[in-house]
């Protein structure tokens, strides 16, 4: 028999727009140009390794919809970065701006390569040589880059020099996520991360239940992950297990995050201690505990394995990480998943806020920014919980109701249909 086809994430984001979209019966036209990217560009560009010799890498950017504003979105260096994967981040992120109502649109970007094999100085030259390679569809008022997976501030400082070279002025708009002394905005490294701490915290109270009394497990150790935990260990939470691609942590009573925090920066999670290491990274995911927080890649809970999931709410903090198979059979174990689009959006609040300030040439405290960061995507909170139950339907359906909902006026307002 032909093995079955493997879905991608754009197919997930496509049946996640359908459901929606036929609950609210959406105009064919729409449908139509909520499913397919406006551009995408792919582009192959040379870089110089240490040795002398020349490489020959690849590279996507895909703008979805500018409807509501300039393309926003992150870009990662990756080795299974392809054009699919990138088109549905930029569909999702066209989706997550306009549920937190902010005035830009959706974009996604993607090297093909793997961080690890390359020096300090090939994955300078080879963030200069993306730039280079796609300067000509980018720009602060068309389409603006942020850090992704594998990428980080510095990355980000390279690139908007790169651009600005190509000006003759500076430019801090193009790249959010940059370091503070080049225009970063205060708050932005763990934006994503605190945006989902806040949902956490209200949901934890709307429910009468205390941090102390509450476990959580969360996969993928990076970034993200690795602050999200040290926000909810800091909260009081038992942060029972973490892992990164190698190493599973797990302890019931709870782990010490600055010492696993420790022992990450030393280069081997595992150095925590042996008898908190867990023999397959993957058993976290079938622990029995009140919160999971997915923060690696996508589609890591499938319909293989989400009849064993034990966690009662998911958390997604990682771009995708659900199935839409797999999110069916969580509800009817009566499971509740906070979606990626509201739960990680944190990120691109505070990137929109970076790009405010920039324009303005001037720029708030760290306690200004988390400040709006905080009513902002509480706001998208409420906003979903209002929808899930008008609509009767799951928190993700109801986000994307609420985005589609915005899409669709900023088409029609702009005559496009």
């Amino acid at each position: 028999m032909p093995k079955e086809k493997q879905h991608t994430a754009y197919d997930h984001v496509r049946a996640q727009i359908k459901e929606a979209t036929d609950i609210l019966s959406t105009e064919p036209i729409i449908s139509d140009m909520l499913n397919h990217p406006k551009r995408v560009v792919q582009v192959t560009f040379p870089v110089e390794m240490d040795d002398g010799t020349s490489r020959l890498f690849e590279g996507y950017r895909s703008q979805h919809s500018d409807a509501l504003g300039p393309y926003k979105g992150g870009l990662r260096f990756h080795p299974e970065v392809d054009i699919d994967e990138t088109k549905a981040l930029s569909m999702w992120m066209s989706f997550k701006c306009a549920l937190v109502q902010i005035p830009q649109g959706g974009g996604k970007g993607g090297v093909v390569c793997d961080t690890k094999e390359l020096s300090e100085r090939e994955v300078r030259r080879l963030s200069r040589a993306f730039m280079e390679a796609i300067q000509d569809v980018v720009g602060p008022n068309q389409d603006v880059m942020a850090p992704d997976v594998n990428t980080d501030a510095s990355i980000m400082g390279y690139m908007m020099d790169t651009y600005s070279k190509s000006k003759g002025e500076l430019v801090p708009g193009i790249i959010t996520g940059k370091p503070t002394i080049l225009g970063g905005s205060e708050g932005r490294s763990s934006a994503t991360a605190q945006g989902a701490v806040y949902i956490i915290e209200r949901f934890l109270k709307d429910q009468d239940k205390k941090f102390e009394d509450t476990t959580v497990a969360i996969q993928g150790f990076g970034n993200g992950g690795q602050i999200a935990a040290r926000l909810l260990y800091d909260l009081g939470c038992k942060v029972i297990a973490i892992s990164d691609s190698k190493t599973a942590l797990y302890h019931q009573e709870g782990l010490d995050i600055p010492k696993a925090q420790q022992a990450k920066e030393d280069g081997d999670l595992a150095s925590y201690g042996e008898s908190e290491v867990l023999s397959q990274t993957d058993d976290l995911l079938y622990l029995k505990t009140d919160l999971f927080v997915p923060s690696a890649l996508d589609g890591v809970i499938h319909k293989e394995n989400a009849s064993d999931i034990q966690a009662n709410i998911i958390v997604e903090l990682a771009n995708g990480p659900t199935t839409p198979e797999a999110e069916k059979i969580l509800l009817q174990n009566n499971k509740l998943v906070i979606p990626d689009i509201l739960a990680n959006s944190g990120g691109v609040i505070v990137s929109y806020l970076e790009s405010v300030q920039n324009h303005m040439n001037y720029y708030w405290s760290e306690e200004e920014v988390l400040a709006q960061l905080k009513a902002r995507i509480l706001h998208s909170y409420d906003l979903v919980i209002q929808h899930a139950e008008e609509y009767k339907t799951s928190y993700r359906t109801a986000a994307m109701i609420a985005a589609i909902n915005r899409l669709e006026e900023g088409i029609k307002s702009r005559g496009w249909t």
